[in-house]
């Protein structure tokens, strides 16, 4: 496996990110919230002015890896739009996206959205969905909508089948790839937490040389390396066929989830009462990675299901033989 993500992908990012920046960077995000309508005129156009949407990342390891490199761009500017969940969408299938679903309420951030969309639950089962219009408005909802899920019959409609291994994949996929975009959030939510202590004084020197400080920025910063590889793991799983992909994605997410306690707990503390203010970009950033962190399952709900699923086996090891061992 290598750790770093091919040199396609990484430029691609770059580019990605270039763009979303000179389209409005911070401010799509709060223009979203008073004109839902920009998320499928603005946001959507450019990111397919860029090829976004012809990336088919179960077909081709480029591809792949680029789809990730987006999604982290994604997250960095806190991009109010469903990118992990149109990249995840299934091969030959009559759908614009794929959404992973639990529970008796389903839910998603697709809300305000002229698209179809496919859902595929935490055990593997697969169908359409139809999106119903939220109660509140972004402001409180952030675009996240109640789905009801249609089930399939044994043959399944415009494409849709009951093949176990299809559905494996795709539910990795719809798990890993939204890690990814939480990725990028964290590495804004440093990047914003070090220009911060570095910009701010206290007694007459930067916050940034407190030693607490510094404590406090190093126990983040491993916490969001340690996410970074993790992801790169799991696209890995994914891409080499791996049995244990579903349970790597469920590890990221955990990984990632913890981590993000960490990292926005550490940056709001830094920024004070001013992290929670519409003019600090930290603000919007956190509150947008809450879908993320609460989709499809929470942190607790996340431990218990990978528990049960690796059992007594546990996850497998670079040194595992038999695997898991």
């Amino acid at each position: 496996m290598n750790i770093e993500l091919c040199a396609e992908a990484q430029e691609f990012g770059r580019q990605v990110s270039r763009a979303l920046q000179a389209a409005g960077g911070d401010e799509l995000v709060r223009r979203a919230e008073g004109e839902p309508g920009l998320r499928r005129t603005l946001i959507a156009s450019v990111l397919g002015e860029l090829g976004a949407w012809e990336l088919e990342p179960l077909r081709d390891t480029a591809e792949l890896e680029a789809a990730a490199a987006l999604c982290r761009s994604a997250g960095y500017w806190a991009l109010p739009y469903p990118v992990a969940e149109r990249l995840a969408r299934p091969v030959g299938v009559d759908v614009d996206g794929l959404v992973v679903v639990s529970g008796r309420e389903p839910a998603a951030p697709v809300a305000n959205l002229d698209l179809r969309w496919g859902a595929v639950t935490l055990d593997g089962a697969r169908g359409p969905v139809s999106v119903r219009q939220p109660d509140s408005s972004p402001r409180e909802s952030m675009f996240v909508a109640r789905l009801e899920v249609h089930p399939l019959d044994s043959k399944g409609p415009s494409g849709w089948d009951d093949s176990g291994q299809d559905s494996a994949k795709e539910l990795a996929l719809g798990l890993v790839l939204p890690c990814w975009t939480l990725l990028g959030m964290l590495d804004r939510a440093m990047d914003l937490a070090r220009t911060h202590v570095l910009a701010r004084e206290q007694f007459g020197r930067p916050l940034a040389q407190f030693q607490a400080v510094q404590f406090q920025l190093t126990d983040a910063e491993v916490e969001r390396r340690g996410v970074e590889m993790l992801a790169r793991y799991a696209l890995w799983s994914i891409d080499t066929g791996s049995t244990a992909a579903v349970d790597d994605a469920l590890a990221l997410r955990l990984a990632a989830l913890a981590a993000a306690d960490i990292v926005f707990r550490v940056a709001h503390q830094l920024h004070g009462a001013l992290g929670f203010c519409d003019e600090s970009a930290l603000s919007w950033l956190s509150r947008y990675s809450g879908p993320i962190r609460r989709l499809p399952l929470g942190r607790s709900a996340t431990e218990d299901l990978l528990s049960r699923s690796i059992d007594r086996v546990g996850l497998a090891g670079l040194y595992s033989d038999p695997t898991g061992v």
